[in-house]
């Protein structure tokens, strides 16, 4: 089951970037992230009270809560990265970096939760950072726009960065509490986190401006990464992280696919063998 829900996770998380990346043409990417995580928090205590999960908040430890905050803290950092990143650039160059998360989340996962790595996981581990290398052309990383210089490659790595500690702190996280009630708990710490930094750089003014169309874009994406937490976390709560976790890497397909329909996004000759490298990598961990 935990198979179908890491695959799940993917597909919405291949979804999430489209949205995302239509709702901030002329919204400010902090400004989204904010009103983005109040629909995620919504969907995640939805989903808590459906599930009956409510009833645990009093039997949670403290060094459970310690790492949903943590998990938390680490998530909204992300966020703030990847979706500056994706204002300043390409879908197709911003998605490959950011899934290149996924090998330090195994070595971090080897470090911490004592995950082994067998043959076909350190095969995947090459092939994902080769892809990696070769989807992002040399042109693209020196000379971006000529506005932001080489922001959006730098705010992706952090992306990645956060991104894998969110992992393995969520996986401890949520080891002994049920999977929405932990995702529900962090989302809230991410919503305090995405609107302090809102208020702290001076942006609240701007929610005002938001077009209606690029706002719905942005709800959407929220309702989208709800569903891909939802599947993520409860896949980790049964599975893996150092499996789960590359599986949801899959949704470069569904972002690369979706970023030539809407955007009109190119890949070139070397990124699509980029891509392919990633792809086959990700396959390859699944191997027992």
């Amino acid at each position: 089951m935990w198979i179908i829900l890491a695959f799940g996770s993917a597909i919405f998380a291949g979804i999430t970037s489209i949205l995302a990346k239509c709702g901030i043409r002329e919204t400010d990417s902090t400004v989204a992230t904010a009103i983005r995580t109040i629909i995620v928090l919504l969907f995640s205590w939805v989903m808590v009270f459906v599930t009956g999960s409510q009833s645990q908040i009093g039997f949670i430890s403290g060094k459970t809560w310690l790492f949903l905050v943590l998990s938390g803290i680490s998530t909204g950092a992300s966020w703030l990265c990847y979706f500056r990143a994706l204002q300043f650039g390409d879908i197709n160059k911003v998605v490959p970096i950011d899934k290149s998360s996924v090998i330090l989340t195994i070595l971090l996962a080897f470090i911490f939760l004592h995950e082994k790595i067998n043959l076909p996981k350190a095969i995947g581990v090459v092939l994902i950072g080769i892809g990696t290398f070769l989807m992002i052309e040399k042109k693209d990383v020196s000379v971006k726009r000529q506005e932001t210089g080489n922001q959006w490659f730098f705010y992706a790595v952090g992306s990645a960065v956060f991104a894998s500690l969110t992992s393995i702190l969520g996986k401890i996280g949520i080891s002994s509490v049920e999977s929405n009630l932990g995702t529900a708990i962090r989302t809230g710490v991410v919503l305090v986190m995405s609107w302090f930094m809102v208020y702290v750089t001076g942006k609240q003014h701007t929610v005002k401006e938001i077009s209606r169309k690029e706002l719905g874009f942005i709800i959407m994406s929220g309702f989208a990464t709800g569903a891909s937490w939802m599947c993520y976390y409860r896949a980790l709560q049964e599975g893996p992280a150092s499996v789960i976790v590359p599986i949801d890497k899959l949704s470069i397909l569904i972002t690369v696919l979706f970023s030539y329909i809407v955007f009109r996004e190119r890949l070139s000759k070397k990124s699509c063998m980029g891509l392919v490298g990633i792809v086959a990598g990700t396959l390859v961990m699944l191997i027992p």
